[in-house]
C-alpha cells in the first residue's frame, strides 16, 4: 500500500524537559543562549514536560498540607509554555496538590483552555489514570503520566455506582525495606517490644484496620515507627512496586500504544535508592531512583511504551537502553522559577515563625536562610538537560542532550530560566551524564557541547 499520511513514515523528533515551575514570562527575554535553545525546543515535532503545581487564579481552589513550596502558575503564563513549543504536560507530581481539589480541577480547565494536551490528574482515578493525547504532523503521541512522590490524600479516588471520584493524581505506589545487621535487627525488636509498638499493633489489628493496612510481620521482619525492617549481614535499601497501581498503569499504557503512534510514560519521583542514597551528603549528590523505578521503566517498555522519561530529582540523572529503547531516570529542572511564587498561605510562614505581616520574600529568605541551604546554595540543581529522541522507521536511532543553565548564584529575580549551556557549565553537566550512564552500559560522546548516544 502506497504510503500517503506523513506520519507513515515512522519518523518523528520528540524532546523531553523536566520539572516546568513557571511564575513569570518567557517570551520578554532576547539573550543569545535563551533565544538559540527555544529554537532548539521549537525544532522537535513534540516537546514534553512536566508541569510541576497547579495554574490558578488566586479564589480557585484552597490551601493544602505541605512543607515545600505552594507552587502556582498563573494562567495567563500557559501562553509562554505554548510559545517555548511546549505541546503535552504531565500533571502527575507531588505539588499537584498544593491547592487541593479545587486547584487540581483548576488547572484541567486552564489547561484544555490554553489547548495544552495533559496526563496524570483527573476529577478521578480513571481519568487521572487515562492517556493524553496530542496530534503532530509525524504522528499521535500518547502521554501516561504518574507520580511516585505524593501524599495519601492527593491520590484521585475511584468512581462507584453510589458514590463520585475524588479528584487528584495517578498515583504509584512503592515499599521500602532496610535490611540491617542481627545486632541491630534485635534492637529494633526489643525496642518495639518496650515502647509497646508491638500490642499497639496487635490492638489495631483487631479494631477496623484491614490486612492491608497492617500487614502481619514476615520471619525475620520488623515494622518500626511505619518503616520496615529486614535482618541480614549487613546494610541496604530495596523498594517495590506497589503492583494494582503497576497493573493499571500498564493497562493505561496498553491503550495509548493502541489509541497513538508514540507512546511515552512520564514518572515523577523523589525516591532514590543505591549506594549514594546511604552516603549523599546532599540531595544534588544523589545519582539513581530506587530500583522499584528501573522495574517500572522496564515493565512500561515491555508493554509498548516508546520513552520513558523520569523527572522530580531536580537533577538529571542516567540514560538506559533497554530493548533500544530510551529510559531517561531524570531530565532534572526545565523552569525553576519557585522563587518568584506570588504568594503562600499561613502555614508556610508560621513553619519558621514569620508574622502574619511576612511577605514572600521574607519567607524564602527564612527557609534558605538567606540562600546558604536549599536549591540556592547548590549548583547541581540548576544544571540541567534536554534531551532529544529521535526516531527514524519507528524506532529510536539518536539521542541528543542539551545541556541548560538555571542561574546558580544569580539573584532570585534571575536566575530559574534556562538557557543553553556555556563551556565549563556544559562540560560539568554532560561529564556527569556521561559518568551517570555508563552505570546502565550506555556510552555517551560529548560533541561541540552536546551528549549523543548512537543506538
Amino acid at each position: 500500500m502506497a504510503k500517503v499520511y506523513e506520519s507513515e513514515t515512522g519518523k518523528i523528533n520528540i524532546a523531553l524537559a523536566g520539572d516546568t515551575m513557571l511564575t513569570r514570562k518567557m517570551s520578554v527575554f532576547r539573550e543569545k543562549p535563551f533565544l538559540e535553545l527555544v529554537e532548539i525546543l521549537r525544532g522537535a515535532d513534540c516537546l514534553f514536560a512536566n508541569l510541576e503545581g497547579s495554574v490558578r487564579t488566586w479564589k480557585e481552589g484552597s490551601p493544602g498540607i505541605t512543607q515545600g513550596t505552594y507552587m502556582t502558575t498563573p494562567p495567563q503564563y500557559l501562553d509562554d509554555l505554548k510559545w517555548l513549543g511546549i505541546d503535552i504536560v504531565s500533571c502527575a507530581n507531588n505539588h499537584a496538590f498544593d491547592y487541593g481539589e479545587g486547584g487540581v480541577m483548576a488547572t484541567i480547565r486552564h489547561l484544555d483552555g490554553a489547548g495544552i494536551a495533559h496526563s496524570g490528574s483527573g476529577q478521578n482515578l480513571a481519568e487521572a489514570r487515562s492517556p493524553g493525547y496530542v496530534d503532530t504532523p509525524n504522528g499521535r503521541v500518547g502521554l501516561v503520566a504518574t507520580t511516585a512522590t505524593y501524599k495519601e490524600w492527593n491520590r484521585a479516588g475511584a468512581q462507584r455506582a453510589d458514590v463520585i471520584g475524588r479528584p487528584g493524581i495517578n498515583p504509584f505506589g512503592h515499599k521500602t525495606t532496610y535490611t540491617v545487621d542481627p545486632d541491630s535487627f534485635n534492637t529494633l525488636q526489643y525496642l518495639n517490644e518496650k515502647l509497646g509498638f508491638e500490642k499497639a499493633t496487635a490492638r489495631d489489628r483487631r479494631h477496623f484496620f484491614s490486612e492491608r493496612d497492617i500487614p502481619n510481620a514476615e520471619k525475620n521482619e520488623v515494622n518500626f515507627l511505619n518503616q520496615t525492617f529486614l535482618k541480614g549481614n549487613n546494610f541496604s535499601i530495596k523498594s517495590k512496586c506497589d503492583e494494582t497501581d503497576v497493573l493499571e498503569n500498564l493497562r493505561a499504557i496498553r491503550e495509548a500504544r493502541r489509541m497513538a503512534d508514540w507512546v511515552i510514560v512520564s514518572f515523577h519521583s523523589h525516591e532514590f535508592g543505591g549506594r549514594s542514597a546511604m552516603t549523599a551528603g546532599s540531595r544534588a549528590e544523589l545519582e539513581e531512583l530506587g530500583e522499584f523505578a528501573t522495574d517500572f521503566a522496564h515493565r512500561s517498555i515491555d508493554e509498548g511504551a516508546d520513552i520513558f522519561v523520569g523527572h522530580g530529582a531536580h537533577t538529571p540523572l542516567g540514560i538506559e537502553i533497554y530493548k533500544g529503547k530510551p529510559i531517561l531516570y531524570s531530565v532534572g529542572n526545565f523552569i525553576f522559577q519557585n522563587e518568584t511564587v506570588p504568594f503562600f498561605p499561613d502555614e508556610a510562614y508560621r513553619r519558621f515563625d514569620l508574622p502574619p505581616e511576612a511577605t514572600p520574600a521574607d519567607f524564602l529568605d527564612a527557609r534558605t536562610e538567606g540562600d546558604t541551604k536549599g536549591h540556592p546554595a547548590s549548583p547541581g540543581f540548576w544544571e540541567n538537560i534536554i534531551v532529544f529522541c529521535r526516531f527514524k522507521n519507528k524506532k529510536p536511532f539518536e539521542i541528543l542532550i542539551y545541556p541548560i543553565d538555571q542561574g546558580f548564584g544569580r539573584p532570585r529575580a534571575q536566575r530559574g530560566r534556562p538557557v543553553l549551556a556555556q563551556k565549563e557549565i556544559s562540560k560539568k553537566i554532560l561529564e556527569r551524564m556521561k559518568r551517570l550512564s555508563e552505570r546502565y552500559g550506555t556510552k555517551l560522546t560529548i560533541e561541540k557541547n552536546i551528549g549523543r548516544i548512537s543506538l
